[in-house]
Order: C-alpha cells, then structure tokens, then sequence
C-alpha cells in the first residue's frame, strides 16, 4: 500500500486485468464446479444488504426475519417446517456445525467418553476431515458398495459406543450418489447415534425431481432419524457466493453449541463465524420466492436433461461412464487414455474439469450455467482427443 493513494480509472482499470484473468461459469467452460452462475434477482438482493451483519442481529431485525423465513421455507422443503438453523458461509461451515451439535450432545450424555468418533462413508466431502481435526474427533471411514453408496453393514460394523455422530450423504461430491438414508436412519434409531444428512449438493434439487416423478430416494427431516441437514444455495439454488444453510431438527442441538456473546445484542451465538453477512439471507429469501417450487423445478429438469445428453454422448464418443448418473453429475474413463490424459486434453481446449478420487474419472458437473451447446462442443473435442490419440 503506498503512501498516497492511486485514482479510481486507475484501481478500476487494474481491477479489469485481474478480472481477465479469471474463468467465468456463464462461459461453460467451468465443468468440474458446484458452483455457478448467480440468478440476477439473487444478485440484487445481495447488494441491498452488504451492510447486514447477522453476527448482531438485533441490529438487524429485517434481516434476521427474513432468516426466520428462509430456514422455515428450507426445512419445509426438507420435510418439516419447524426447524432451527441459519444461514452461513457454505457447506463446510455447515457440517463442521453439525459435527460440532452431536459432539457436544453425546459428551454431554456420556462425559466420561474420551476418544469420540464420526463414522462417514468414503465418499464424504474433504470438509468432514477438517470437521474431525478441528473438533478432535476420530474418523471412521465406512466403504461403498458396487454402486458408490455407503455400505450400510460397513457402516454398522464401525459404529460404537463412541460414535457421536453418522453421515449420509445425498449428492456426493464426486459422483451425485444418493446414500440409502433411509435404512442408515433405522440404524441410528436402532444404536441411539445422532444422524446428519450433507445434502448440500441434493438438497436443492432431490426434492424437485422427486416432485415430477424421478423417484429418487428420501433423505430428509421426514425420516425420523435424521437430526440436521446441510443444503448450499450457492449450488443448485442458483444464490451468490457465500451461501450455504445448516439445519437442525430440535432446537437443542442448535443450543449445544451456543457461547455467550455478552456485548452483542443477542446473548448467545452458535456459528462458527462472527460477523455474518445477511446479503446471503436475502439473496436466499429473494430467489426462493422469485422462483417458487416451479422456477426450481424447471432448473433442476434442464440440468437431468443436459446430463442425459452428455451421458449418451459420452457413451457414442467411445468412453466409459463410470455409473449411470443419478443427479447431474457424470463421469467417465477410456479403454485408450488414461484420465490424466483425457484432462491434459481437455484443458489444452480450454475446458475446466476435475478428476474424481474413487474411483478415479473424469468428473462433469452439470450446472444450471452449463448448456445444450456447450456440451454439444465438449463432445466435439472429446471425439478429436480420441482420434488424434489413436494416431500417435
């Protein structure tokens, strides 16, 4: 920082070179993020309330009604309505919460208990790691089936008296795979384990494809073992960048990890961050009532669509689909090129994929910013990187 400072055509004009630099989702290149493009009402909104701070939401009151709305129109979705949450910076803060709920809920039941553990299937998103280290918890590792859902005898066969907490997953991050929740929630009845369901990619979607008829397995507040739900808007609910939702089935989980916060206008506070930005409440609240059920309806049915199209593309191109897509996410390897390959060619065409750990494939995520003709010109390229690779 110099001493006196540069003109705004200055800043604005260096500003413009560091944005040319960026990649953009409304390209279609971006094809390995569950992020994408902002909704424009949901941009607006955002805008309005930079200034909010949920962390002090007596200042706030406006905001933090419409946060009441937001987590009562989200639980509602999510099979009941009398939930207790907020609205946070995204998935990861989401389920380190939730861990955090259950750790303190079994330590209070059992404060003798030392070595305390969460039992999560092998495809659990990267933020159950963090989760585990922050909150000094073991982590069990349950093993998939053929069809990469957890394993529910795995799962039960991990599960101890130490066991504070399960995970299932609807919407896992590699692959769109829906964890059989309802059978993993008559097991944590069964062994008196609290129950948390990431559905932060599924969440905004499942309930909707379900709605026109897609048959896709329950996860939600409707089975009685499940105790919190983590859902994204910033993912399939078309919202800005942060914007991620934790819910929680009775108040009392959402308490066990309150502080006092004496200075503030509300006694105590149970995220993980301080101050809040309510622009992400807003901008939630915004779009879910610009849209309704038939506006993200008609988004989640476009994204199957198109990831039919790639499916079968995929498949005429000559490559290997790893498993029939349940949600919009396909992958896929070749007989001939290894997935390194096929990526390094990809990239070369300027496309933004990513490779999925296990197993490991070319990963596609197909966002609501991703189009018929983008794909259409994905398959393009994937067909010449597979012929130019059977000439060498």
């Amino acid at each position: 920082m110099e001493d006196k400072g540069r003109s705004e055509t200055e800043i604005f004009d260096e500003l413009h070179q560091f944005k040319t630099r960026d990649m953009t989702h409304r390209s279609g290149k971006i094809l390995g993020s569950m992020c994408t493009c902002p909704h424009p009402i949901g941009l607006n909104a955002f805008k309005m309330f930079l200034e909010s701070n949920l962390g002090d939401p007596g200042l706030f009151k406006g905001t933090q009604a419409m946060e009441d709305e937001v987590i009562s129109s989200l639980g509602e979705l999510l099979g009941e309505r009398d939930v207790y949450g907020h609205i946070i910076t995204g998935g990861t803060e989401a389920n380190i919460m939730a861990m955090r709920a259950a750790r303190n809920t079994f330590k209070h039941n059992y404060p003798d208990c030392e070595d305390v553990n969460i039992v999560v299937p092998k495809s659990a998103h990267f933020s159950f790691k963090k989760a585990a280290d922050m909150l000094c918890l073991d982590l069990l590792e349950a093993e998939l089936d053929e069809n990469y859902r957890v394993d529910i005898n795995s799962l039960d066969e991990l599960i101890n008296e130490n066991t504070a907490a399960v995970v299932a997953i609807a919407g896992t991050t590699e692959l769109g795979k829906i964890d059989p929740v309802e059978k993993i929630s008559e097991l944590c009845l069964k062994r008196g384990v609290y129950l948390h369901v990431d559905a932060a990619f599924g969440g905004y979607s499942i309930p909707f494809l379900n709605e026109m008829g897609y048959d896709l397995p329950n996860f939600d507040f409707s089975l009685p073992g499940v105790c919190s739900i983590t859902i994204d808007p910033h993912k399939m609910g078309l919202a800005p960048i942060p914007t991620g939702g934790i819910l929680f089935r009775k108040k009392t989980f959402l308490e066990s990890i309150s502080i006092e916060t004496p200075y503030l206008t509300e006694d105590r506070q149970s995220t993980i961050v301080g101050t809040r930005t309510g622009a992400s409440t807003a901008a939630t609240w915004a779009l879910m009532n610009y849209l309704g059920k038939e506006g993200y309806r008609k988004v989640s049915k476009e994204c199957m669509e198109i990831t039919e199209l790639l499916h079968r593309g995929v498949v005429e191109a000559g490559f290997n689909p790893v498993t029939e897509p349940e949600l919009n996410i396909v992958a896929f390897t070749s007989d001939e090129m290894t997935v390194d390959e096929i990526a390094d060619g990809l990239e070369r065409s300027g496309w933004a994929v990513s490779i999925s750990s296990y197993p490991r494939a070319i990963r596609i995520i197909v966002m609501p910013h991703v189009k018929e003709e983008h794909v259409e010109l994905l398959l393009d390229d994937l067909r010449e990187l597979r012929s130019l690779h059977s000439k060498e």
